[in-house]
């Protein structure tokens, strides 16, 4: 085993996770001791205070700073796409990577704006994952692989990440993940996705109940779900996500998709999200629903369906505003002004 492969087998990622860091509970106290000597009253700034001592108790420091942020973007195609599950043809896929490449996407301006270095990795996307009303999406050694490539995609400099997709049929892998891990009815988590009218919803409904039911063993192995019903870059998401919890590194979730993948890891190891934050609920059916399942609130709900990592890097100037104010104030003993 190598830095750069920790693991070959979906059973040694699994043992992996077991092995999660925890938060340092040390500096969390340090940081909620900071926080009520601060030149504010108590609890006036809200969520802004929680997230700060979240982030500290998670980086080891009482008092941090943000200074490399870091959005990765992981792009894959699906078998089922040739089903009618989207409204666009998987070519655009690869177009749009070559949108971010060039700087020209919605994320690309998000990311300057947040002050946050862009990643983009492209896996295999002449090579669209399998149907998975067929059989599994993913082998494991390409399950396997997809989780490496977003493991790797972590620079040793992040100090908070934001993980994104970009998958022509990707929220029908995302809906059946969440479906297969939550129960309910398939109609229950899909949703329009890139805007497929009445008969593409219908059509996804029926593609996302046939692959549940072709799988139906898997929903107690959550690392199946994700092989069996996923796609490389939900994949990758989870890969990126762990290898953060290795590092203590915080994590903004970004949507609907980058939150099914999310969820393969709280289900597969108890508080596998505990270093990550929800930073907006999308306007994808389902996501409400699933980050409720999860038990996040999200920072940000601006009626976005976009994907490409966009809710979540959104919210990184919040998070860095919570850090700024949490480290940068002055407390009242500092400031000369009298305290309660």
């Amino acid at each position: 085993m190598t830095d750069t492969e920790p693991f070959r087998t979906l059973a040694e990622f699994a043992v992996l996770l077991q092995s999660f860091a925890s938060e340092d509970v040390h500096a969390k106290k340090a940081a909620a001791a900071r926080n009520a000597e601060l030149t504010k009253p108590p609890g006036a700034l809200g969520r802004l205070e929680e997230i700060a001592q979240w982030y500290a108790g998670w980086r080891g420091d009482a008092a941090p700073f943000i200074s490399h942020p870091q959005v990765a973007i992981f792009a894959g195609n699906h078998g089922v796409s040739a089903l009618g599950v989207s409204a666009f043809p998987t070519e655009v896929t690869a177009q749009m990577v070559g949108n971010f490449s060039a700087g020209g996407a919605a994320i690309n301006q998000l990311c300057a704006a947040a002050g946050a270095t862009l990643t983009v990795e492209a896996l295999s996307l002449d090579q669209p994952t399998a149907d998975f009303t067929t059989g599994p999406a993913m082998t494991e050694d390409e399950v396997v692989k997809a989780l490496l490539t977003g493991w790797n995609s972590v620079s040793r400099t992040t100090d908070l990440l934001v993980t994104g997709e970009m998958g022509i049929g990707n929220t029908t892998a995302a809906a059946a993940i969440s479906c297969a891990l939550f129960g309910g009815d398939a109609a229950d988590w899909v949703g329009r996705g890139t805007g497929v009218d009445d008969d593409g919803l219908a059509i996804k409904t029926r593609v996302v109940t046939t692959g549940l039911a072709r799988h139906a063993a898997v929903p107690d192995q959550p690392l199946e779900v994700l092989r069996c019903l996923g796609g490389r870059e939900l994949a990758a998401m989870v890969g990126a996500i762990a290898r953060a919890r290795v590092w203590r590194v915080p994590v903004v979730l970004d949507g609907f998709i980058c939150t099914a993948a999310a969820a393969v890891l709280a289900k597969a190891v108890p508080g596998g999200l505990d270093h990550c934050i929800a930073g907006h609920r999308s306007d994808e059916n389902a996501h409400a629903r699933l980050l409720e399942a999860l038990g996040l609130r999200p920072l940000l709900d601006l009626g976005l369906r976009l994907g490409e990592g966009s809710g979540g890097a959104l919210a990184i100037p919040i998070v860095r505003a919570a850090l700024a104010c949490h480290s940068g104030m002055a407390t009242f003993a500092e400031a000369g002004v009298s305290g309660t």
